[in-house]
């Protein structure tokens, strides 16, 4: 194998100094972790107090690295600011990756949750780090994988979400996160209703796109458990085969719903090697790479593996959808920003990103009233997945 990965100093990749806008008392959240982790649930000498970085990654809850003697842990909490109601609940994240780590085993594992906002100054959970490179908007330093390798990394990673969409949602004990059929309106109108409450001055009002999504919904599919944030930077590679994934992360928005929308949720980010270079510059994840899937090929491939079958008419909704709701988190990210909720300089483009993915869905909506190739009409699906 020609894979190749850097295993010489201490640092862990993606990580940095924390922030000075997202500090905590360290010491504090140290003392109360001794005292409430689950008992095995972490080999980390607890009685120390830990080192701290901040992972420069991720656009809502933040993440930090807690370096202890014998191992590192992952701390997730909120950020600063107003929140919308029920966004950055950490004991609903926390009880999805406890449960459901029972039965999918590239859950992290949790070790502690802490409600009190008083110890650090927001609620707050640890769990453990998985270990290994994670894909970014390029492969880390020192990886080097061949077309052949990448291609399997690509179908691999997609096999992550196939194997959540068919666990048996009633064993996990979490079937009472839905709220039963009107999923695909409830988004609907849920994502609607943020991009406007989120939009500033600069940027387009997507009122045609989310009129056309709303007179144009497919009917609800049978719901699954769905992760809400499928994307390469969510993902822990094998260290000793990183075509290998052996971790999926953030839970925080994952839910009971439709499973092609949370196929098409994490396609609004795949930007593809012959996408023009307006979107290049807004690419967060290497699937531009020699032997990555096009989208298409995704979908066929994802459709494979689960007997699905979809039109092109109902995966264009999907595809429009998905890239709208991506314009949505980038203009919330955005305001924050122009508010001076966060100061971090890598938001003050994502204006130009949301304006962008408004003129790529008007382009898919209008592609649809054209004569098409048809994803569904070839009626994959002849191999689910087991």
């Amino acid at each position: 194998m020609n894979a190749r990965t850097n295993k010489g100093g201490t640092d862990v990749a993606g990580s940095r100094p924390v922030r000075d806008e997202d500090t905590f008392d360290a010491a504090a959240m140290a003392a109360w972790l001794a005292e409430n982790a689950t008992p095995g649930s972490t080999k980390a000498e607890l009685s120390a107090v830990p080192d701290v970085r901040q992972f420069s990654g991720g656009v809502s809850n933040l993440t930090y690295l807690l370096r202890y003697p014998g191992g590192d842990l992952i701390l997730r909490r909120p950020p600063k600011g107003t929140h919308r109601k029920g966004a950055h609940d950490m004991g609903r994240e926390y009880r999805i990756q406890t449960q459901l780590g029972q039965f999918l085993p590239y859950v992290p594992r949790t070790v502690a949750l802490c409600e009190d906002p008083t110890v650090i100054g927001t609620p707050f959970y640890v769990m453990q780090r998985l270990v290994g490179p994670i894909p970014r908007k390029d492969l880390p330093r020192g990886l080097v994988l061949d077309r052949e390798q990448t291609a399997a990394l690509c179908h691999n990673v997609i096999d992550l979400l196939v194997h959540l969409h068919v666990v048996d949602l009633a064993a996990t004990g979490l079937g009472d996160l839905g709220k039963g059929d009107g999923y695909v309106r409830r988004q609907v109108e849920g994502w609607s209703e943020r991009y406007r409450r989120a939009r500033t001055w600069n940027v387009g009002s997507c009122e045609r796109v989310m009129r056309w999504l709303a007179d144009n919904q497919p009917v609800d599919r049978p719901h699954t458990l769905v992760h809400n944030d499928f994307r390469f930077d969510n993902v822990v590679l094998d260290p000793e085969d990183p075509t290998r994934p052996v971790g999926l992360l953030d839970w925080e928005l994952a839910t009971v719903g439709d499973p092609m929308m949370d196929l098409a949720n994490g396609l609004g980010y795949w930007i593809q090697a012959d996408d023009g270079r307006h979107m290049q510059a807004f690419r967060r994840q290497p699937t531009h790479l020699p032997g990555m899937m096009t989208r298409e090929e995704v979908v066929e491939y994802y459709c494979a593996r689960t007997g699905t079958r979809v039109t092109n008419r109902e995966w264009a909704w999907y595809q429009v959808f998905g890239l709208f709701r991506v314009a949505v988190i980038a203009q919330q990210v955005y305001q924050r920003y122009l508010s001076k909720q966060t100061t971090n300089k890598q938001f003050r483009f994502f204006g130009i990103a949301v304006v962008l993915l408004e003129l790529r869905c008007r382009s898919i909506i209008r592609a649809t009233g054209r004569t098409a190739p048809e994803i569904a009409d070839a009626q994959v699906g002849k191999q689910p997945c087991p």
